[in-house]
């Protein structure tokens, strides 16, 4: 068995948040559940648990490809491209 791995892997930059919460949901006074972090540009989007889902879109709008949570303790990261998930980013 192939262990898959991820070829956006070696583009992820060291970004800043570049907001404190998900930047729609605090343009339009909405509520978020976890945050996440686009590993390209530093935009700071809601989870897909949240109602609005802006980190997914974020990537469906830009195509970067790689997010990371922003919640305290969690250390993993996703790529939406190759649907895989990383222990630590």
């Amino acid at each position: 068995m192939t262990e898959k791995t991820c070829s956006h892997l070696a583009d992820v930059k060291d970004v800043e948040p570049l907001t404190v919460g998900c930047e729609e949901c605090m343009k339009a006074g909405e509520r978020w559940v976890h945050l996440r972090l686009c590993r390209f540009c530093g935009h700071v989007g809601c989870c897909d648990t949240s109602r609005n889902k802006h980190a997914t879109k974020h990537f469906h709008d830009t195509q970067h490809p790689i997010i990371s949570s922003l919640q305290p303790g969690e250390t993993w990261g996703w790529c939406y491209i190759d649907n895989i998930m990383f222990e630590k980013i």
